[in-house]
């Protein structure tokens, strides 16, 4: 399949290494020149000089979106209007109203928009999807996620911090993936409180973000996401009526990537415990890739999250809208 990439940086990045010989590259853009140059040399791509080189090109199939979050809705109705499926990177949009006329277009034009959500192709959260499914410990309870970093010299200063580029602060950078992973487990969602302070970086846009989210079951769960972690980490544990999935880690300065699993015992006590790791490389780039690609080819629609997205950006939009940020 014939592909375009529209975005060097590192993300886009990424998703390329993650190709198999299935996908042929034909081509990269980026406004930076320097950062186009490089990923094309490395993966022996030319580079394409304007959008219309790539929208025009009736051979590419679908096109790969990695660039700032203001930028991802426009390219991607740009690409559906000529024909091509998309892959555009989390949160798919910079607010609700974006991805929600994206998608009306897709369904419109009969053609596949897949956000990137790689979080859900890690292997311990794709086993925990597997041991929660298969009824093992019950139905759900709660779920209690947290994910943080403590950003870096400057970070007030990144596009990130710059509402009008990022759409928001760190609710809608990494607190996307919290809300899209508990949507994973507790199906459709809403928010109950939502607060976005801003307690270390000088920027219009939050540092930390406190949400609780519910199902139409009174499932809980209750995410935070922080640039002011200091010690990069990640822990989303998943409470059900006859055990807990603890998952933790995500690989490199996140921590090894390990689940562990807690199983009631009848008398109680303390549960049975067995504990997964997952020390190789991070491989959830390319699966997440191939599933799209496989869909392309047999139309599974198993890559088709874009309801999931929109739920995402539903409730963002609505703790932006009524959020406790007293800090800001």
């Amino acid at each position: 399949m014939k592909v375009a990439l529209i975005g060097c940086g590192l993300i886009g990045r990424k998703r390329v290494e993650a190709f198999t010989e299935n996908i042929s590259l034909a081509g990269v853009l980026d406004l930076d020149l320097d950062s186009a140059r490089k990923l094309g040399t490395d993966f022996s791509a030319p580079i394409f000089e304007s959008e219309d080189q790539i929208f025009s090109d009736s051979s590419i199939e679908a096109v790969f979106i990695s660039t700032r979050h203001s930028n991802l809705a426009q390219l991607s109705e740009k690409a559906l209007r000529s024909g091509k499926n998309v892959f555009v990177e989390k949160p798919g949009a910079l607010n609700y109203e974006e991805l929600e006329q994206v998608a009306r277009l897709a369904e419109k034009e009969n053609l596949r928009v897949h956000v990137g959500y790689n979080h859900r192709f890690h292997p311990a959260i794709q086993k925990a999807f597997e041991i929660f499914n298969s009824g093992l410990i019950g139905g759900p309870m709660f779920i209690r996620g947290r994910y943080g970093h403590g950003g870096r010299l400057g970070y007030e200063k990144e596009w990130r911090a710059n509402p009008k580029l990022s759409g928001g602060g760190e609710l809608i950078d990494q607190g996307t993936h919290l809300l899209d992973l508990s949507i994973g487990f507790l199906g459709e969602l809403h928010l109950e409180y939502g607060a976005t302070p801003t307690y270390y970086w000088g920027m219009p846009v939050e540092d930390n973000a406190f949400v609780s989210v519910a199902n139409s079951n009174h499932n809980i769960a209750f995410l935070q996401a922080s640039c002011t972690e200091w010690k990069n980490m990640f822990s989303f544990e998943v409470y059900c009526q006859k055990g807990k999935l603890d998952i933790s880690g995500l690989g490199r300065s996140y921590g090894l990537e390990t689940l562990t699993l807690h199983e009631m015992l009848p008398e109680m006590g303390p549960p049975k415990s067995t504990t997964w790791t997952f020390p190789g490389e991070d491989n959830s780039w390319k699966i997440e890739v191939d599933e799209f690609v496989d869909d392309l080819r047999t139309n599974s629609g198993k890559s088709n999250n874009l309801s999931e997205a929109l739920t995402v950006l539903r409730i963002i939009q609505d703790v932006y809208a009524g959020s406790s940020n007293d800090h800001n």
